[in-house]
Parts: structure tokens; sequence; C-alpha cells
């Protein structure tokens, strides 16, 4: 059936069919004019199809070499100059044309795209998960209403039914031939890549049984239907990557590339970025193109059909090329003059825009510098960069975001307090100065990780050899933690890693977000790539920044180190006894750039401070291992113990000393910032009986020695953390980081965390402990120091 006899989906039909070309469409000069035959004379006619998809809003150009955006000026001449080589010229895109945009688009909600797409005279396009963002109101009524071309897909469905829910198809005709477009939208798109209020009574059906419904219907000789001579398939689909391994077999698009029927001529995807030129046979051995351009404008497709006069298909070829290096140079320039116009008056109102403020801060947020003190380090952590990952899990909550990782590379530039002109005040961002820090619209991508992915995404901050950037430092979001051994060797050195102060085990699964760059694998992070049930969120990065601001008073820079290096004298048989040396070496204790954080940092355990020593601040070039700190602890004698009885006035003999009953206590660093760190590492002290008991029993009240009030943890600093981040100040939930043993992370025989720090002082200094694991002595941490197990201590 036509969908002409669906009724109720015509409320969101456009026009079916598309008429010949306007007078100011037009060609690439580059591919040279083809012999057109005429409608009214006999012989074949050549159908030439310029494709793009995933624009995003680039309609700025970002420079001349092949991975920057070129520019909707540029593609405008790329396609009239097509045009005017042959007048039988169709321009599509295979959806998102809009979302994801740069500042000078987004921030005037795309309508510069659709009005440049609209003076490029865009024949047809899909609808891409990006066209959704904002919701199927939003979509029918202000992008369509303001697009000149039709939107189409065939799998959005109304729920319960499989009625399309968008126009299915399109039909243009070129030279008296029939074209038919057939839309298409990723499965994945309900639920998952759009917020689920905007698409209430909308499912997804599957591509392949959708494509074919219409492509049998486009072609069984109903002129009702609107009968098409050729069609082709857009899909806002697309393979992982360019190779073409991952365009055919068992995975979602290998099954839309094999199963779509072959009565569909070319395959023209997206959605993925990725950029390739297959040809893949469909279902009955026929083979047939498969495209992608990438993104962002940065390439253009080319598709010629060839049709005979008998109106069937009998040639076609496929290519993508770049879009900067085309020579396209059209006679009539009309349509390029309207967009360059376009362009330019977006980026004036962006530039007024861009002065309105989008929050307050209450201090700097800045990237790291290297010793110098202006270089950026993008080895080292950051305010700004654990900002940005904490904005980003809050952003993605809804899709059950727990931890985010933000690369330092996204970074551009810092936030700063002070005041950048006249009229703006101390502490306020402007749109701009936050689009600035991030201009690269990356979108955030939800996905599930182990923890051993997790782990291997961060051993992968340490890049491949001889890169000028050997080191990179993910910024990371509250409530996660890590340990390393800085002198490790590569894949070995994150010894321990916590979620709101509980242990990550390498078989746990967690939700997490990155940005779509890192998402596939970016700046050599591999292990974000492999992450299972990837979600875009829909949502740009800026857009989480603005939200982020319009729900907090103010932004305050988070101060607590979540990253730290640690190595520790090697444990040895038995465990530590009275007269040990034990060797704490710590690094990554400050920020690179955030204000002077001298101090002395401690080591104590129980109430008794063992070591103190000044924090050596100077910055590292290329890594995080500023702020160092050795210290060496000497196990103290334990004493003697109180008699089991008290002497008797009778009695002339002295009563035998029992022997004294020892706790192992770890070990805590404390910073100057008040943030404290428990090491999995214990050493014995003496108990100190309660006043009216002793080790053997309750005795007559007369205790000589007093149990010693506790004095405040070692770093000062107010009870807890600051936003359920490490150290700080307020209340709030700690992070704990116990050691990798046994091929998880916890504690060396498989149980739960036997001490969590509860006890080692108020419960509400407690709350903000790190636990952290040395590499070198990676041991239980118990509350009773019964025996000790050789074999159950963990290896880093």
């Amino acid at each position: 059936m036509s969908p002409s006899h669906h009724p109720e989906t015509t409320r969101r039909r456009r026009g079916i069919v598309a008429g010949t070309a306007l007078a100011t469409a037009g060609v690439l000069v580059a591919l040279g004019a083809p012999t057109t035959a005429s409608a009214a004379e006999p012989g074949p006619t050549t159908i030439d199809i310029v494709d793009v998809n995933d624009f995003h809003g680039r309609i700025e150009s970002e420079g001349t070499t092949a991975d920057k955006a070129a520019g909707a000026a540029k593609l405008a001449a790329v396609v009239q100059a097509q045009r005017e080589a042959n007048p039988n010229t169709i321009f599509t895109s295979a959806g998102d044309n809009v979302g994801a945009s740069t500042f000078t688009s987004f921030v005037q909600h795309d309508d510069p795209t659709i009005d440049v797409l609209n003076q490029m005279h865009l024949d047809v396009s899909a609808i891409g998960n990006h066209e959704l963002d904002k919701g199927q109101d939003d979509l029918t009524g202000r992008i369509e209403d303001r697009a000149d071309w039709p939107y189409i897909s065939a799998n959005i469905v109304e729920q319960g039914t499989t009625d399309p829910a968008f126009t299915p198809w399109s039909i243009v005709e070129k030279g008296g031939v029939k074209v038919g477009f057939i839309g298409a939208t990723t499965e994945a798109l309900i639920p998952g890549l759009v917020s689920p209020g905007g698409v209430q009574g909308l499912a997804m059906a599957p591509i392949v049984s959708s494509v074919n419904r219409y492509a049998d219907e486009l072609t069984d000789g109903d002129a009702a239907n609107g009968e098409a001579d050729v069609l082709v398939l857009l899909v806002h689909e697309g393979a992982t990557t360019g190779a073409r391994a991952d365009a055919v077999g068992s995975g979602a698009f290998g099954q839309i590339t094999g199963k779509v029927s072959s009565k569909v001529a070319a395959i023209v995807s997206a959605h993925t970025h990725a950029m390739y030129d297959h040809e893949i046979a469909g279902p009955d051995g026929t083979v047939r193109p498969v495209i992608q351009t990438g993104s962002y404008g940065m390439n253009y497709g080319h598709l010629r059909l060839t049709v005979g006069a008998d109106r069937k298909l009998s040639g076609i070829s496929a290519e993508v090329l770049p879009l900067n290096t085309a020579t396209a140079k059209p006679t009539d320039t009309t349509s390029v003059d309207a967009v360059t116009k376009t362009v330019a008056d977006a980026k004036a109102i962006a530039d007024v825009k861009g002065k309105e403020p989008l929050g307050t801060i209450t201090g700097d947020l800045r990237r790291a510098v290297q010793s110098d003190g202006t270089t950026e380090n993008r080895g080292g952590e950051s305010t700004l960069g654990n900002n940005i990952a904490e904005v980003q899990r809050w952003a993605t909550e809804r899709q059950g975001s727990q931890i985010a990782f933000m690369n330092p590379g996204g970074l551009r530039t810092d936030l700063v307090y002070a005041s950048s002109g006249a009229g703006d005040p101390d502490g306020s961002v402007s749109y701009k100065e936050a689009a600035l820090v991030q201009p690269f619209a990356n979108t955030l991508v939800t996905e599930d990780l182990t923890g051993q992915q997790i782990k291997d995404a961060l051993e992968q901050q340490w890049q491949p050899d001889g890169l000028e950037r050997p080191f990179l430092k993910l910024g990371v979001s509250n409530g996660f933690a890590y340990t390393y051994d800085p002198s490790a060797g590569r894949g070995e050195r994150i010894t321990g890693m916590t979620l709101d102060g509980e242990p990550i085990a390498l078989d746990q699964t967690v939700k997490v977000t990155v940005n779509s760059f890192l998402s596939t694998g970016g700046d050599n992070f591999a292990a974000f790539a492999a992450g299972a049930n990837k979600a875009d969120s829909g949502q740009v990065d800026l857009q989480a920044q603005a939200d982020y601001f319009a729900a907090h008073d103010a932004v305050e820079p988070p101060t607590d180190q979540r990253a730290v290096g640690v190595t520790t004298t090697p444990v040895p048989a038995g465990g530590f006894q009275p007269g040990d040396d034990v060797t704490v070496d710590l690094s990554s204790l400050v920020f690179s750039n955030a204000g002077d954080q001298s101090g002395d940092v401690t080591v104590s355990a129980g109430d008794q401070v063992l070591a103190t020593s000044p924090i050596d601040t100077t910055v590292i070039d290329k890594t995080d291992e500023q702020g160092r700190a050795s210290l060496t602890v000497t196990v103290p004698e334990p004493g003697v113990a109180l008699p089991a009885e008290p002497a008797a006035p009778s009695t002339a003999s002295t009563p035998a000393a029992t022997a004294v009953e020892t706790s192992d206590e770890p070990l805590v660093v404390g910073l100057p910032n008040g943030q404290q760190i428990t090491l999995a590492v214990t050493i014995p002290l003496a108990v100190v009986p309660e006043p009216g008991t002793d080790p053997g029993g309750p005795v007559d009240g007369s205790d000589p020695t007093p149990t010693p009030t506790p004095s405040p943890v070692p770093g000062g600093g107010g009870p807890g953390v600051g936003d359920g981040g490490l150290g700080g100040s307020g209340s709030g939930t700690g992070n704990g980081v116990v050691p990798i043993a046994g091929g998880a992370i916890g504690t060396a025989d498989g149980g739960a965390l036997a001490y969590t720090g509860a006890e080692l002082a108020a419960p509400a200094l407690a709350a903000g402990l790190l636990l952290l694991a040395g590499s070198t002595a990676l041991v239980l941490v118990r509350r009773k120091r019964a025996a000790h197990d050789v074999g159950e201590r963990a290896e880093g």
C-alpha cells in the first residue's frame, strides 16, 4: 500500500515528488560534464548525485586541510558547479544536518544551517538521530517548517503499528528519470539516542524489512505509488570504520548491506562518521555502491547513474572526494553568494550572543602547564579537565552514567575568574568563553565498560613510544579515583580504582561517558572504542556545559587529586615489626596550575604522626608527577603492657606483665588541603585499653594510663569532601582505592574491603579518605594482626 493510503501518517508528510532543479541550481567542474541525452530523445540519461552526511552545522570554514570542515560556501560551490555541468544533478543528505553543531550555528538553534542548505537547494534528506535532539515536535514543526526539502525515514513508526511516522520516501525527477530515495534511521534511536520524552508514541521498525517494503511498492507498477525508475537508500546508519569487513557480515550494518533488496541500486550511509567507498553484493548477488563521506563537510559523495531509454539502470559508479581540494568554480555564483552572506550574518549574531553570561565560577578552572608556567601540559591533571568530566557525567545521568572521562586535547583554553573586560564581573562566564573551551561540538556518548577496560584506558594515558606528548592525562568525574605506580612497566601501572568509595572489580560493568572523539578511540585510547551498548546522548558538550551552569548557582573548582602515584617499601614476610623502616614515595599531589599548594605532607597511624615532609611542588614537564614527597616511618615500639591485675597490698612480688596486644593500623597521608590518603600498608601499634579494662579482662577502674584523646587527622581540613570527590571541605562521600590483586580490584583474599577508615577518626572525617595502594606494598588492611599470610599479598 502506498504511504498516501495511510491518512493518519500524513500529518508529518512533505512533498513526495520533487520537481526539476531550480534555475540557480548547478556542478563539479572537476568531474567533467557528462554527455546527457535530452528527455525527449532516445538514449541514456546520466544522473549525478552529490551527497553529504553528518554535516552537523559546520557552516564556517575551519581551514583548508583535508581534516578540516570546508564550510558551507565551499559546499555550495561544489553543488552549484555540478549542477552546471549536469542539470540532472540531485543534492542529498543522509541525515544529521543539524545538532552537535559549532557555536555559530548552535547558538541560533541551527537556523543558519537550515538556511544555507535551502540556498544550496538540498533535494532530500534522511532523518538522523540529531534531527530529533529536541523531540519530534521540533522536527515536524520548527525544522521542517524552515526546511525546503523533505525529511524521510521508513522505519520510524507509530508505536504499536507498522505505519510510518514520517515520510518514508521521496521521488526526485531529473531528465525524465524518477529517482526514488528511501530513508531509514538507526534502530538505536529509540531508546538511547534521544530523550524518551521527545519521542513518545514512536518506535523503531527493522531497517531491512522497512526499506524492502517500500522498495517493492515503488517498483510494483502501480502509478499511485509514485513509481520509481531507480532506487537509492539514504540510511542514517553505517559501518564503524572504513574497513570493508565492518560493512559486511552479521553486524547491524552488514545486515543492511547484505539483505536490503537488490532493487535498491546504491546505499548512501551515515551516523558513524566513517569514510568508505565499497562495492558490496545485495541478496541476489548484484554488486552495488555503499558509501559514507565521513562528517562535517570534509568530504562529499558522488554517485553517477546511467539510465537507458527503457528507464532501466544500465550503469552506476561512486566515489568519495575531499571537499577542500575540489576545484569547483561555478559560473552562476548566486547560491554561493547567498550562503556566504548567511554564514557572515550568523557569525556576527554569534559574536553578540557569545557575550551573554552563561554562569559563574568561584575560582579559576585551568589546564595544566609545563614548568615555564605558560605552555600547556596535556600530561597533567587539571581542575578544568576534572570539572568538564563531571559536567559530562552529570549531563548523562539519565542514561545511567557513573563515570566520565575527558581528553586534555579537547580543552582549548581556560576559564578564569578575573574579569575579561568592562561590564564583565569577576567570576562571570560568557557563552563564548565556554564555547572556546570546547570548540569541537562533540556529543556525549555513553557506553558500558568493564573494570578491565577502564584500567586499560587509564594505562593508555602513557602513549605509544616516540610521540611528542608521551602522556595524556584524562580528566575524571567526581567519585572516581585511582592510584598508579609511576615506576612500573607499560600496562602495569594502575594499582587501584574505586567509584564512590567502593572498589571496581575487573569484571564489573560500569556505565561511562566520553565525548564522541574518545568514543572512537581518539588520542590512542583504544579501550573506549571497545565499549558495549554505545549510545549517543544527542547532547553537545557545550550544551551540557550551559545546562550545568544553569543548574548551579556557582561552580567551584575541584581541589582534590583524583590520581596519586604511590610506591612503598616492600612488605617483609610476616609484616612490618617494631623498629622497621617504611618508606612512602608519593607523587601527583598538586595541580600545576591551581595556585599555591605548598605545605607539609604527614604520615600517621592511629593517633600518632610518624613523619612529616614538605611537598616538592616543582612541575615536571609532560607528566603529572608534580607534588612529590618521600617519607620514612619507623614502626614504633609498643612499650610495656599493664599488669593483668593490680598488686595486692600484702604481696611483695610484682605480677608478671602480659603480652602487648597490637592492632594493624594503616598509614594515613595527610595533605595541606585536608585531603587524606589511607595507604594499603599497615604497621602494628599497641592497643590502649579502655578505662577499667585491660587485655585480660576488667580491672578495678584505677587504670593509671588514661586513653588519649585522638588528635585531629593530619593535614587538617573540614569533614569529608566538598562534592563527593576527594579531599576538600564540607560533607560528602569520599573515594577509596584498594589494590588490584588476583585479577580483581579488592582484597587479596577475594573478600570485601576489610577496612574502610571508619575507625581512624570521627566518621565525618573518615568519609573523605582515599585508599591508595603502592605497587610494591599492596597488602590487606585488617583490623587484627593475628598472622601475616605472605601468599595473600597483592602484587601491583
